[in-house]
């Protein structure tokens, strides 16, 4: 079968691998369809994702259809034929995360093409369990974008998101955006915070309430005026830039709350006489933890039109050469997505 693999940073091709015989105990082996390019992606082929070993399958936004799977270790009851998405967060339900349903935070997960081989392959095996039935309706393609919906529908509710609130997101990535249409799709107020004029643009033909290019505005003076002065009760960091972790204090109301989905690079110093003063709440947001229903209802439902981030579609010969120009040219993409599978 083909893979994409990295065998080390900078080093990405479509290689021939052995395909998976059979699946194991409470797997499913999966003919991958489609599979989604992550940031996540680029950074393990630039080197600089610490959390990533080599070489390594990359991948983890996929779907697919079951070819073969253990019945006798099949909580779901999947059969051969059905439609499914890959929820990519394997966890090992025993750690205290585990046991009050914060698979996530797992003290030992294995995020698939980071600690684990990944799924842009033609076959996968999958524990049936973290498996997510597609329905009919929906495409291939829109499949592969349900996972990166879930890391934004995660950060929204880790801050509690409430009809009516003002939420103020940093970063106008995938993520981001994301967020941003989840927000309106709440019925709350969405405002978009980036560097880059043309996502911004792009950020309110996706419907999104508020832009802010703070290059040439004050995000604190603009948000205030937005809000009439009294500020956005959820913020959310979805860049890890230091700076932005930094000015979502300053953004977040009195007594309001702020996720952080973004991963920095390096410490930042934080003024904690606000936590006080404010009495706001900070919340890790990493991946997702049963969000992948939601998504997808809100994707057929049309709530988030995903589709309008999609940049393009490559095959499996294309994605390395993809990879390569997306890190170069990041400006260039939002989402792409990789054909693996014939229809």
């Amino acid at each position: 079968m083909k893979a994409i693999k990295l065998e080390k940073p900078w080093d990405i091709s479509c290689v021939e691998m052995e395909k998976p015989a059979a699946p194991g105990k409470g797997e499913a082996l999966i003919k991958i369809m489609t599979a989604g390019i992550c940031g996540s992606d680029i950074g393990a082929f630039r080197g600089t994702n610490g959390l990533v070993s080599y070489p390594r399958v990359i991948g983890h936004e996929l779907a697919g259809v079951i070819e073969a799977i253990d019945e006798e270790n099949n909580p779901k009851g999947f059969k051969v034929g059905d439609e499914v998405i890959v929820d990519p967060y394997i966890y090992c339900g025993k750690c205290y995360p585990c046991s009050i349903g914060r698979t996530n935070c797992c003290t030992s997960l294995k995020v698939l093409g980071v600690q684990t081989e990944g799924g842009m392959a033609e076959y996968f095996c999958h524990p049936s369990k973290l498996l997510v039935k597609k329905p009919a309706e929906m495409s291939w393609t829109l499949a592969a974008m349900a996972e990166p919906l879930t890391i934004s529908l995660h950060g929204v509710h880790r801050g509690g998101l409430k009809e009516g609130e003002f939420c103020a997101i940093y970063g106008a990535g995938p993520i981001g955006l994301l967020a941003g249409m989840v927000a309106e799709a709440y019925g709350a107020h969405a405002i978009l915070i980036d560097i880059v004029q043309e996502r911004l643009d792009f950020a309110k033909e996706l419907g999104i309430e508020y832009i802010i290019n703070s290059g040439k505005e004050d995000p604190v003076a603009v948000v205030s005026e937005i809000t009439g002065g009294q500020m956005a009760q959820q913020v959310m960091e979805c860049t890890g830039a230091n700076p932005c972790i930094r000015g979502s204090l300053d953004l977040v109301s009195n007594a309001g709350r702020i996720t952080f989905t973004g991963w920095p690079k390096k410490e930042t110093s934080l003024p904690t006489d606000v936590f006080t003063k404010k009495e706001i709440d900070i919340r890790g947001a990493r991946t997702s933890a049963g969000e992948f229903e939601e998504a997808i209802d809100l994707i057929v439902s049309g709530k988030v039109d995903i589709i309008k981030i999609l940049t393009k579609t490559v095959s499996m010969e294309e994605a390395p050469e993809t990879i390569v120009d997306i890190e170069k040219n990041p400006g260039n993409y939002m989402k792409v997505v990789v054909k693996v599978g014939e229809e």
